[in-house]
């Protein structure tokens, strides 16, 4: 046999699949929750539900996940320190730590100033800091023309730490240096959740005998080494929703569809037309931050299965993902009984945390020595003195202190990863209106009626209206992927002002994910939709890690030395060169790309046969009298597949779409 194994970590369940790699037809499937902090375990629980007779016979393994997609969406990243080379940051960033020094280039790539008169700051800062980060990014003013004082820094850096160092002209070439520094910080963020995750895995294929190279699924629906991801962790930020797109046309063989992926902590839109997943040229958008990251055309919502359902004046949902009720019910028994009789905090004090049906539980030491305040300190410790989930007045008792006072640390806590929440959830409403009972339903219909004493409703009112909620935003969400210029009022407008008119989407929408059955009903009420579950609807991501290529990018940039030179200086990611023609500069870097492509395939055993390359020419003129362009940018892009997946026979494939998938 020779089978491929695709593993999908997510912010609730962990997903594993065996596929035929010659038909491309899965084999058998498993689930398990994802374990938090420690993931080995519940990547071991998803394999183990596996036929250990079919280990043996796995020659491919890949994989994904929307831990990076979660953790910025939470806003959960680990903190970094930013230097900033030449220029002054003019937005905002997500980092509490930062310097500004001289250097930089300018358009030419030439230096503007000396960085190493600086050093003695960014010395002082980094021994200043590196108790208190994860990571260090570096950006500097047109790194894109000569990274040179980026490197510089980076070096003199890695002198005083064994801390990941990111610079901004690793992770793209396009201008703009405030998206450049901010997709270097949020880079920076996500390494050591990537190392963890990648470390899990690595860990679990050595102890179940499974030799098998790995690769993981970027955020444009291609594969990529593991060593790679490591280097650049946010370009797998959308890796999940990536392999789900790709997993659900490989299911349902449709290859135009949009899909909508319900995850534990986010709700994904994406499209593929004619088996090419729709990239977005302008970078990736994730959690309100506008990166340089090349990923797929998506809408993606802080809204999913584990999302926080919590009130304050009216009710909320999210953004944060916690423990659901009826899940952690089953792991501490004791929950109902606290549940029953929890004092509720008034109205006014209520806020994202502090709520009735918020309980909080140590998760053990970081994964990391990120130091704690004082205050901090405290309200762990007292967490901590407990083995059950404590209520935001238990630990009120314990430290002496009002929940007015303490709410911040324990926010912090929650943050630095020391604390899990665990909080009412839409999966809790599901289990209290009967849609789904795999936990335990007592604890979710208590914080129900928690919910329903403060909104003035009954216990299934509350979660009728949590589910309508969830869907109303999955078909809004769906809307305004297709209608991106209207306004989110003019898309609520749209979608739900009459009920006596239809929104129309021309193309089969796929349902991926656990919870999506509960929603499909509302969401056809709401649009005119051809709404297609796929028999594997639950895995979906999962299988499309495994059934994506390796795509490799690369430009360059060139330009006249001067006005009217026939000197042109090409710049790329290596820096800059000079050629005595255009002619000379055009096909040299060509070959340069070309060069980077094979070198690049070559590292997953691609031979350049088996490789397509692709090179795209644009020019900037003056006029139509000017005979050479004053600027020239190659666009290079490589595709190579990692695995042979044979298509089925036309026949059998039809008979397989037909009995695979379920059009609602």
């Amino acid at each position: 046999m020779n089978l491929g194994l695709g593993i999908d970590t997510g912010g609730t369940y962990t997903d594993a699949v065996l596929m035929d790699l010659s038909s491309g037809a899965v084999i058998e499937k498993s689930k398990a929750l994802t374990t938090y902090p420690d993931l080995i375990l519940g990547i071991s629980n998803a394999i183990n539900g596996l036929n250990p007779e079919n280990l043996r016979h796995i020659k491919f393994t890949s994989v994904s996940t929307t831990l990076a997609t979660n953790t910025t969406l939470e806003g959960k990243g680990y903190p970094t320190g930013l230097i900033l080379i030449g220029y002054s940051v003019a937005g905002d960033l997500p980092v509490d730590d930062l310097i500004e020094i001289r250097g930089g280039h300018d358009t030419d790539g030439n230096a503007l100033d000396d960085p190493a008169v600086d050093f003695e700051l960014v010395e002082e800062f980094v021994k200043s800091t590196q108790s208190k980060v994860a990571s260090y990014a570096i950006s500097s003013f047109f790194s894109v023309r000569n990274p040179e004082h980026e490197l510089m820094v980076k070096e003199f850096i890695q002198k005083m730490t064994d801390l990941p160092v990111v610079c901004g002209h690793e992770l793209s070439r396009a201008l703009g240096v405030y998206e450049r520094t901010l997709t270097a910080v949020l880079n920076a963020q996500l390494i050591p959740v990537t190392h963890q995750f990648v470390k899990s895995i690595s860990t679990v294929m050595q102890d179940k005998g499974i030799t098998s190279g790995m690769m993981i699924m970027k955020c444009d629906g291609s594969l990529v080494s593991i060593d790679e991801a490591l280097k650049r962790p946010v370009e797998s930020v959308f890796s999940g929703p990536a392999a789900s797109l790709v997993g659900a046309a490989h299911l349902t063989g449709k290859s135009t569809c949009v899909t909508i992926d319900v995850g534990g902590t986010s709700t994904d839109i994406s499209m593929i037309q004619n088996g090419i997943p729709s990239v977005s040229d302008s970078g990736a958008m994730v959690g309100g931050w506008k990166t340089m990251v090349r990923a797929i055309q998506m809408t993606t919502s802080a809204l999913g299965g584990d999302s926080h359902v919590w009130f304050y004046q009216d009710i909320h949902i999210g953004p944060r993902r916690v423990v659901p009720l009826s899940l952690a019910a089953v792991q501490y028994p004791g929950l109902v009984a606290k549940l029953k009789c929890v004092d509720r905090p008034s109205e006014r004090i209520l806020d994202a945390v502090v709520q009735g049906t918020s309980f909080f539980i140590a998760s053990g030491p970081s994964t990391l020595d990120i130091a704690l305040s004082a205050y901090e300190q405290k309200v762990y410790d007292a967490i901590c003195s407990e083995k059950e989930p404590m209520s935001v007045y238990e630990i009120s008792g314990k430290i002496g202190d009002h929940p007015l006072m303490f709410g911040k640390a324990l926010d912090a806590l929650i943050l630095k990863r020391y604390v899990t929440h665990i909080g009412f959830t839409p999966t809790d409403a599901l289990h209290v209106l009967g849609v789904y009972s795999k936990w335990d339903n007592e604890a979710a219909m208590v914080g129900a009626k928690i919910l329903g004493d403060y909104t003035n409703r009954k216990p299934e009112d509350v979660c009728e209206r949590i589910r309508e909620m969830v869907s109303e935003k999955m078909a809004t969400d769906l809307a305004a992927f297709f209608l991106p210029s209207l306004s989110a009022e003019d898309i609520r407008a749209l979608v739900l002002g009459s009920a006596f008119t239809k929104m129309k989407i021309n193309m089969p929408v796929v349902l991926i994910g656990a919870p999506v059955m509960a929603y499909s009903d509302k969401l056809c009420e709401l649009l005119d939709i051809e709404l297609v579950l796929p028999k594997y609807f639950d895995v979906g991501n999962a299988v499309g890690a495994l059934v994506g290529d390796v795509i490799f990018r690369s430009d360059v940039l060139i330009r006249p030395k001067s006005v009217g030179s026939n000197i042109y200086t090409s710049f790329n990611e290596s820096g800059k060169t000079e050629y005595e023609s255009y002619q000379e500069a055009i096909l040299e870097g060509k070959k340069w790309i070309e060069n980077r492509i094979y070198a690049h395939m070559e590292t997953y055993g691609l031979s350049e046969e088996s490789v397509r390359i692709e090179i795209r020419q644009d020019e900037i003129k003056a006029g139509y009298a000017i005979e050479k362009p004053l600027e020239v940018r190659l666009f290079g892009v490589g595709v190579g597949t990692p695995r042979r997946i044979e298509t089925l026979a036309d026949d059998s494939s039809e008979a397989a779409k037909k009995e695979s998938s379920v059009t609602v």
